[in-house]
């Protein structure tokens, strides 16, 4: 690769030239800033954490219809990407009220937005990147009103996409940014999808997974950058069929005769091995094809409730792997 070529320093992002024309080179940076730039630090591995899931994020939508400018990654935090001329527009779609919506307008914090909220600003630091409406956006000539109606189309579908993964892994997409830009007269989805342009919270426990933990104090933000890259490639995508092992342990209820046990404890006692107390069970490994955990989970507890263990007399613990 030729990085010789300097084309834009971002705030956590370099991009070059590349030898091959039509793609360029898209450098993750270590930097975190908040605040227009106020804050900001070098933390290690912070930029391989936003490109790994990037890259992870970016052939998911591709492969659900939406055209992104990625095309492969050269190293845990070198992107090579289609080259786009990116429209100075960030896409902002809300599912829950948080941040700056809450400041502005009479919302409480955390309240459901349905239908999600579309909200488009100019992208401007010398301005701090002033909110548009429609016609504002059209009087700058920034896009067509077509291309102005098809990137809100996408952002929604990608929202509804993004809404459904996190579910899946227990985390609540409260809002996130977006990027777009043209190669000839088509429309891309451009820029990242990362902790550093997402909002999420954990369905559980209500913990910010994102930059919110750096910009307010919250917390380690490289812990929970770590944590958010292992839960998202930790599956599969939403469909691709993987194997589980599941381990299922079947026991008599307390109380029930155990005619085996006592017959074994009467024979360690027959060779000087005496114990007070014992109780049998039987194991059990089940390989299992499902599309994510908790569906091999489902098919495992099918198996103990229909056909393993007897509902009357037994107990059964299942763990998928």
């Amino acid at each position: 690769m030729n990085e010789e070529e300097l084309l834009y320093t971002g705030k956590a992002k370099s991009v070059y030239r590349s030898e091959v024309d039509g793609e360029l080179i898209v450098r993750f940076r270590d930097d975190i800033t908040a605040f227009d730039g106020e804050k900001k630090d070098v933390l290690q591995k912070k930029g391989e954490y936003n490109a790994s899931v990037s890259a992870y994020f970016f052939p998911l939508l591709e492969e659900h219809g939406i055209p992104t400018h990625f095309i492969r990654m050269a190293d845990p935090s070198t992107m090579i990407v289609r080259e786009l001329t990116m429209i100075p527009l960030e896409v902002i779609v809300r599912n829950r009220a948080a941040g700056s919506i809450v400041n502005r307008y009479p919302f409480e914090e955390g309240a459901v937005l349905d239908p999600p909220v579309v909200v488009i600003d100019y992208k401007d630091d010398s301005r701090h990147d002033p909110m548009l409406n429609d016609d504002l956006v059209l009087a700058l000539h920034l896009v067509t009103r077509s291309e102005l109606r098809q990137i809100k189309e996408m952002a929604l579908a990608i929202n509804a996409l993004l809404l459904r993964f996190f579910a899946s892994i227990g985390i609540t997409l409260v809002d996130f940014k977006l990027e777009f830009g043209k190669a000839g007269e088509s429309l891309y989805l451009g820029d990242e999808i990362s902790m550093d342009s997402m909002r999420l919270w954990d369905m559980t426990t209500g913990e910010s997974l994102d930059k919110d933990v750096y910009r307010f104090d919250k917390g380690d933000v490289m812990d929970v950058y770590e944590r958010v890259a292992k839960r998202i490639h930790a599956t599969n995508g939403g469909g691709a069929v993987m194997k589980f092992t599941a381990t299922i342990t079947i026991a008599l209820k307390p109380g029930m005769l155990d005619p085996e046990a006592r017959a074994i404890q009467q024979a360690l006692c027959s060779i000087g091995l005496p114990t007070e107390s014992l109780s049998t069970a039987r194991l059990f490994h089940l390989t299992i094809e499902a599309t994510d955990r908790d569906e091999a989970l489902r098919q495992a507890t099918a198996s103990c409730e229909r056909l393993l263990a007897n509902p009357v007399i037994h107990t059964y613990t299942v763990e998928v792997a």
